[in-house]
């Protein structure tokens, strides 16, 4: 049954036909359901729905093309990607010149999320400042930016988009949107207590969807 209704997805197909300038692909981790029983692993109960969600966005333009890699079939792939975790979604465009990557099912506020990266990895486009430029490229190491969302949070897309538009204009960034409820692990180890929660290099932290200047601030501060 799919996921997206008539209606949804012909307002999809529209605003992806309008918008989309040149391809983009996701590159999606899951692992598939199995009947064996693995000591270990936990069971991932958001891959088959998460998976079929991409399909059909994918489905809706020839700009869109989905591929699919199991983490336990292709270790390798996965680690070359920096996947250690399902589901996860790599958005690889012309505008991401660094990862830009979403881990858990992208439902509620974070399908806009989604959405949106698409738009502006295709376009090869953000809206960043040239304060903002200025502070990424006088950037001398790697930073990994980690933000916890939930799909019913509405202030969260902000950050997550701020963070993954960071990705898009760096490679120095990499920017990991990650939705808590399909991570609760996580969640305990950075003590996330509210959404959204920015966690820097595993190093500093702060909540709420700052402006993009103060958001800088705190990964240049970092960065130090």
């Amino acid at each position: 049954m799919p996921l997206l209704s008539d209606d949804e997805s012909a307002r999809l197909s529209e605003l992806l036909d309008r918008e989309l300038k040149a391809d983009v692909t996701l590159i999606h981790f899951t692992r598939h359901a199995s009947q064996l029983v693995v000591p270990g692993v936990v069971p991932c109960d958001s891959c088959a729905d998460t998976e079929a969600l991409l399909g059909e966005l994918t489905g809706m333009s020839d700009h869109l093309v989905l591929e699919v890699h199991d983490i336990v079939a292709e270790p390798e792939l996965a680690r070359e990607y920096g996947i250690d975790k399902v589901p996860a979604t790599v958005i690889a465009g012309p505008g991401a010149r660094g990862p830009v990557r979403l881990f858990g099912l992208p439902s509620g506020y974070e399908f806009a999320t989604l959405l949106e990266d698409l738009i502006d990895v295709s376009a090869a486009r953000n809206d960043l400042s040239g304060d903002t430029h200025a502070a990424l490229d006088a950037l001398t190491r790697d930073i990994h930016l980690q933000v916890f969302v939930t799909p019913t949070c509405p202030h969260c897309p902000g950050a997550a988009r701020t963070a993954h538009q960071l990705a898009m204009a760096s490679d120095r960034i990499t920017a990991d949107v990650i939705v808590v409820n399909d991570f609760p692990d996580l969640a305990e180890r950075y003590d996330v207590m509210a959404v959204p929660k920015v966690v820097i290099d595993d190093a500093g932290s702060f909540e709420g969807a700052l402006p993009e200047d103060e958001f800088v601030a705190q990964l240049v501060k970092a960065a130090v």
